[in-house]
């Protein structure tokens, strides 16, 4: 495992962890163009696993010295190239990244090349289209959901926010870098997904949806749940593209979760 000590936070090698809470810094670094390139920033240890499992190549980690073994730990049933792994005390980490590190780990990937979205959609037996979210930690949240309720692939339209931004990535726990996803305008592959044979359910707060405790699907069903931005919902457009209208019940008085 390649090791470099670092001697201080000027390091030049230490380049990719800098300014890691300037967002339109980290915009302009970590976004490189249409067609791949650009980087990925992945905090914490349980994204660091997802991301050594993803087409996302990680290819330089900042650890604290006193959680090195912990990384080598990690590392050790991995196949393929190593890391350059960069080594410092605690305060030098933080000065690098200009925040505290806590999880005492982050790591700097190459961005795989953007994935077809009629791929995305052949290799999916649940999705999640998403349309308008504008919020890095509430995208986070969404992947990090669909992960764990067994959605195989996520559909982005042009004006949701990067899904591989930092805070995406942390909060959704790395998942978002093991999801099948690709971007593709709205409402138009609402028709792709229902000529696929996809079943696409709209979640909205209208009362006279269909509480979605009392839809029926198939266990050979393929399904799409359709979400909208955070304040507007999805678009009447949109909405009238989708086969089916849910909605998840909530008490009176609660921000709405469709």
């Amino acid at each position: 495992m390649p090791l470099v000590a670092l001697a201080s936070a000027d390091d030049p090698r230490a380049a990719p962890f800098r300014r890691l809470n300037d967002t339109a810094y980290r915009r302009q670094l970590e976004q490189n163009g249409p067609f791949g390139g650009g980087r990925v920033i992945v905090e914490g240890w349980k994204s660091l696993d997802a991301a050594l499992d993803s087409r996302h190549r990680v290819d330089v980690v900042l650890v604290v010295d006193t959680r090195l073994d912990r990384l080598r730990d990690l590392l050790e049933a991995r196949r393929g190239p190593e890391p350059t792994i960069l080594v410092a005390d605690q305060d030098t980490v933080d000065a690098v990244c200009g925040f505290p590190l806590h999880r005492g780990v982050v790591a700097a990937a190459a961005r795989g090349r953007p994935q077809l979205v009629e791929n995305v959609i052949g290799r999916s037996r649940a999705l999640l289209a998403v349309e308008g979210v504008n919020d890095a930690e509430n995208l986070g949240s969404l992947f990090r959901s669909a992960a764990a309720l067994g959605v195989d692939g996520v559909l982005l339209d042009p004006t949701v926010c990067d899904p591989f931004s930092r805070r995406c990535v942390r909060v959704s726990m790395g998942h978002v870098l093991r999801t099948e996803l690709a971007r593709s305008p709205f409402p138009e592959v609402i028709d792709r997904l229902e000529g696929s044979g996809i079943r696409t359910f709209a979640l909205t707060p209208d009362p006279g949806a269909v509480d979605i405790g009392e839809v029926e699907v198939g266990s050979d069903d393929r399904v799409a749940v359709v979400v909208g931005a955070e304040g507007a919902g999805l678009r009447s457009e949109t909405l009238d593209r989708c086969g089916e209208r849910v909605r998840i019940p909530l008490r009176s008085g609660i921000d709405s979760l469709n």
